[in-house]
């Protein structure tokens, strides 16, 4: 019985049913269907957990932009805060005593 692209089916056990004394297949790189399937499956897998990856690494990177500009913000108003506090001091040190 032959596979969809014409190549025989070879049974599942590795050899592909033949034996290693008899000189057979000279290239050794006979796979069946059922091997291909099983690449293409472990593919898949791969390219799936690749997928879960770059969209954890999306939400990472978006959280940590929005850290950063929340870090910004925060220390802007950290600056205006301590500018006006020493504004006022200098203020209240250059009035004359009551």
């Amino acid at each position: 019985m032959s596979g969809p692209n014409g190549e025989p089916h070879v049974p599942l056990g590795g050899a592909g049913g033949r034996d290693d004394d008899d000189g057979g297949d000279e290239d050794g790189d006979s796979f069946g269907e059922a091997e291909y399937a099983a690449i293409n499956s472990m593919l898949d897998e791969i390219n799936s957990c690749l997928d879960h990856l770059e969209e954890k690494n999306d939400y990472l990177h978006a959280c940590l932009k929005e850290l950063l500009e929340s870090n910004r913000q925060a220390r802007l108003e950290f600056q205006q805060q301590s500018e006006q506090q020493s504004m006022e001091a200098d203020v209240q040190g250059s009035q004359p005593p009551g």
